[in-house]
């Protein structure tokens, strides 16, 4: 059996590659689309379309967010330590 430790550390690399911006968005239009539908079948046409006027603003903020992404990409690594020289 593995020390709790090697399981973490295990853990932490297989899921570091689902870490990235495109899975967060793919994941988020699977949430839109659910939300979408639900509000469509449940509310009707008329909050529907309230609720696609929210879902066009998300997708200005988000094309706005990956434009600056990829014109300001963050640093190549977050919190890296200063050597003392």
């Amino acid at each position: 059996m593995a020390a709790p430790t090697e399981n973490y550390v295990n853990k932490e690399c297989s899921m570091s590659r689902f870490r990235n911006y495109w899975v967060y968005s793919a994941g988020l239009a699977v949430v839109w689309a659910i939300v979408l539908i639900l509000v469509f079948t449940i509310r009707g046409p008329v909050v529907g379309h309230v609720v696609l006027l929210v879902f066009a603003g998300y997708c200005i903020g988000w094309v706005t967010t990956t434009i600056s992404r990829f014109v300001y990409p963050p640093p190549k690594r977050w919190g890296a330590t200063k050597t003392a020289n």
